[in-house]
């Protein structure tokens, strides 16, 4: 089972495939690598697909004590750029949803050395405080439920509650005739209900750089000549209660160069939903290079 050297003390586990092209595919949360696992097989052999588990889940080392910013997003960056130099990786199509989409934004910013292009689902810059309405709050109360201690006092460690929690996100999230639930639940469950695991997974959560509330809220429009500098592909679901299409009308304000495709029929747990479409997509970023 490959682990990284710790970096702060954390040790990522990753699984990696193929040789070629560096392709890194970074999860979304509640999850794993295994989102991904759809996906990897309609990439070939002829890449390198890097699928590591951000800390806090999966496999990777779930500490909890002084750990300071070791969970928030800045923390999960150095962690997965570290992964990437010791792998000796640069240049790579840098994939991710949910928190995996944040994190390697941020990265590409931080470290562009490592980054050719990107291939996300939302979270995307742009939303602003349309985060606070009433749909969107609702949507999100999983973002402001994690900040508290009834997660401590309820949830964690509990693995009935943690598998409702869980249960209820999938379902949630995801249209009629979605396999997400059915592909996700009992393997999630299983990660997240040991003492600590579900608190490390929504440790992202409790800082204010990665929790969507908050981060959208304070969120500002950058200069053109600021605009995120990479070229995006952005795969945007048409039935993601989170990241409704019409928040897509304000892209071009923060990337300068992307483009968008709305994914018929999918959820927020895209690559579980539309395998097809996002090796479609990294594939054509392959091929660019």
């Amino acid at each position: 089972m490959p682990f990284s050297a710790p970096t702060r003390g954390f040790r990522l586990h990753y699984e990696r495939s193929g040789r070629g092209t560096p392709i890194v595919l970074v999860h979304g949360s509640p999850g794993d690598h295994t989102e991904y696992s759809r996906v990897v097989p309609l990439l070939g052999d002829d890449v390198d697909v890097v699928t590591p588990d951000l800390r806090g889940f999966g496999k990777s080392d779930k500490h909890l004590n002084d750990v300071g910013d070791a969970y928030a997003l800045s923390g999960q960056v150095d962690g997965l750029a570290a992964l990437l130099d010791e792998l000796r990786i640069a240049d790579a199509v840098l994939c991710g949803y949910d928190i995996g989409s944040f994190t390697v934004q941020a990265l590409a910013r931080k470290r562009p050395d490592l980054v050719r292009s990107l291939v996300i689902a939302p979270p995307v810059m742009g939303v602003g405080r349309r985060i606070l309405g009433e749909r969107s709050v609702d949507a999100f109360l999983h973002a402001i439920l994690y900040k508290t201690s009834l997660v401590e006092d309820l949830i964690d460690g509990r693995p009935e509650a943690v598998r409702a929690v869980l249960r209820e996100n999938l379902v949630k999230w995801s249209p009629p005739g979605s396999i997400a639930s059915a592909e996700l639940l009992d393997h999630l469950t299983e990660n997240h209900s040991a003492p600590g695991a579900f608190l490390a997974g929504i440790m992202w959560f409790r800082h204010p750089e990665g929790n969507p509330v908050t981060y959208y809220a304070a969120e500002t429009r950058p200069a053109p000549a600021d605009r995120f500098p990479r070229h995006v592909t952005v795969l945007w679901p048409d039935s993601d209660p989170l990241f409704p299409v019409e928040w897509s009308d304000t892209l071009g304000d923060f990337y300068r160069d992307h483009d968008l495709h709305i994914m018929a029929n999918t959820g927020h747990f895209s690559p579980v939903d539309a395998p097809e479409i996002w090796a479609r997509h990294i594939l054509e970023q392959v091929r660019a290079a």
